[in-house]
């Protein structure tokens, strides 16, 4: 039988790995009896771990949520993750991410084993993370976003639009979105009676928040792609549709989600949803990502290809 200090560091471990356990289950994982799994529940809440047990047929035990964040175990797998991920956030577009994670990788880092660290150092040094650019989330706005998805709780607050108009928004939340460097909240918006998307470091969020609402079905289950799409084309001026010859797979590794919208046809041909303001960045793009192509939509689109074609030919063969 394992020694009563190392049987709770293994029992906490389980509790930690999944939100419920029956007493049998614990017991027969440990392999000691219920009583002593009683016990060491007892033990463990005598050191600050809120674990909360439910009697009788089918009861058991799970972790609860307490005043303080208590100590984690974390297998091999998972510490190498959340050393790297904290490395990584040093380059995030939340405020003030880059001191808090440095401040819980010192810690991390001081307790780690000398082959996690081995491993947490290799990957560290091949990696590189571009600075963020532009204005950047403080990460009390994405909580209280993703508590009031989580609670259906509507929000109020105050938007500035790409054009600079500011309104006051009363919402229902669905999703908090992460595109590239951006957060987006996903929601209905009660006075426009229609889905929309909102950048989270253009809002500010007012309390208290609205009340309580019933969900509604989204309009796509995939919120992801149907963001995509709409933030790419449906928004501009000018919305391009290309057949693109190359399979749909390797066209989406050469265009950003937030460029365009890869649509596959068959095994060597997909479809590309892109829109632009700007017919030079639309001629430019689709250009540059390495395929041929055909481009069904706008007409515009072909005769500006044209023009730039011309251009490019005597840039790169001046008359002499």
């Amino acid at each position: 039988m394992l020694e009563t200090s190392a049987r709770l560091l293994r029992l906490l471990a389980l509790l930690q790995a999944h939100r419920y356990w029956s007493g049998t289950d614990l017991a027969d994982r440990l392999g000691v009896s219920p009583r002593t799994v009683r016990r060491d529940v007892d033990k463990l809440r005598g050191l600050g771990y809120p674990i909360d047990a439910t009697g009788g047929v089918g009861g058991g035990y799970q972790l609860g949520a307490g005043a303080s964040l208590p100590p984690l175990l974390l297998d091999d797998e998972e510490a190498v993750a959340v050393a790297v991920g904290l490395r990584t956030a040093a380059g995030g577009a939340i405020t003030g991410i880059a001191e808090t994670s440095v401040r819980a990788l010192a810690k991390l880092d001081q307790v780690l084993p000398a082959r996690l660290r081995y491993q947490v150092g290799t990957l560290s040094s091949a990696l590189v993370i571009m600075p963020a650019a532009g204005p950047t989330v403080d990460p009390s706005v994405l909580t209280a976003i993703a508590s009031a998805v989580r609670d259906r709780e509507r929000l109020r607050f105050d938007y500035v639009s790409d054009d600079g108009t500011a309104s006051a928004r009363d919402v229902e939340p669905y999703r908090l979105v992460s595109g590239g460097r951006r957060w987006y909240l996903f929601a209905w918006d009660m006075g426009r009676s229609d889905w929309r998307t909102f950048r989270a470091d253009r809002l500010g969020l007012r309390v208290p928040r609205g009340p309580r609402f019933e969900g509604r079905a989204l309009p796509d289950e995939d919120v992801a792609r149907y963001l995509a799409a709409s933030m790419t084309a449906g928004r501009y001026r000018y919305q391009a549709v290309l057949t693109m010859h190359g399979p749909a797979d390797e066209v989406a590794g050469e265009v950003p989600p937030t460029l365009g919208v890869v649509e596959p046809v068959d095994e060597r041909t997909c479809t590309l949803r892109i829109g632009s303001d700007s017919l030079d960045h639309l001629a430019v793009w689709v250009a540059a990502f390495g395929f041929d192509f055909d481009v069904r939509e706008p007409p515009e689109l072909v005769e500006h290809l044209r023009t730039l074609t011309a251009r490019l030919q005597r840039a790169a063969w001046p008359a002499p």
